[in-house]
């Protein structure tokens, strides 16, 4: 597990980040992560959060792009990629008035362009899911696996996140294997035991956070990716426990 390196999803400290975004960063290196996935650059040119990067140790693994920049901003995308050295972009969701039939097949036919013209720049386009991706649709399907059967994986490549997964009875590490060279990016979350389901720390609910740890290396995963969406603690402290938990 140790081969793979580990990032923090910067919306997990959304908060801090908006007070301070240079000291926000610094801490995240001082815990022992070795990048970072950003959700915005705190007003920041890329320019700037590079040269902060440099200066903390840090390396920018991708960016979470709302689809619609990633449509009409895509040059500007990329140029901010290549100042970041950041080989992934994400298309992070789909607000609920797009989750339809009709849209997810524009969305394929979007993803796969888009993916095609990252792809030439050098940057790998994933499309990470919550659980609405696992509705399924007229032809049986869910609406995960028409995304990735429906789009080529030299353009489209999957973020999985392990809480989503779980939470409509789906076991990550089947869809790890299934999709296996096509995960470079996971989301490692976990989730409380109880009916609420909460967002948990790594080690402290009932995911087999192990297991799919155990997976990583043989389906390739390049970048193990921390994201704690809310949580009971300060997010620093969230955050701090796991990734003790990963490098325990």
């Amino acid at each position: 597990m140790n081969k793979i390196p580990i990032a923090v999803q910067m919306f997990s400290l959304r908060e801090e980040s908006e007070a301070d975004f240079a000291g926000t960063l610094k801490k995240v290196a001082e815990l022992g992560y070795d990048g970072v996935e950003f959700a915005g650059y705190g007003g920041l040119t890329a320019k700037e959060v590079r040269e902060l990067l440099d200066q903390y140790g840090l390396q920018a693994v991708s960016s979470h792009i709302p689809l619609d920049q990633l449509i009409n901003s895509a040059d500007q995308v990329i140029a901010d990629q290549k100042i970041l050295g950041s080989r992934y972009v994400v298309c992070p969701f789909l607000p609920p008035e797009s989750r339809t039939e009709v849209f997810y097949q524009k969305l394929i036919i979007s993803l796969e362009q888009l993916g095609k013209k990252f792809r030439a720049s050098g940057i790998t386009l994933c499309y990470h899911n919550h659980d609405f991706e696992l509705d399924r649709l007229a032809d049986g399907r869910m609406a995960l696996e028409s995304i990735l059967d429906d789009t080529s994986p030299e353009n489209v490549q999957a973020e999985f996140d392990i809480y989503w997964l779980a939470k409509r009875n789906e076991d990550p590490v089947n869809w790890l294997n299934r999709y296996q060279g096509r995960t470079p990016l996971v989301h490692l979350k976990d989730m409380t035991t109880d009916r609420e389901q909460f967002f948990a720390e790594l080690g402290t609910g009932g995911i087999d956070v192990q297991a799919v740890l155990e997976t990583g290396n043989s389906v390739g995963v390049q970048w193990w990716i921390v994201e704690q969406d809310e949580s009971r603690r300060t997010p620093f402290e969230s955050i701090e426990i796991s990734i003790n938990y990963l490098k325990k």
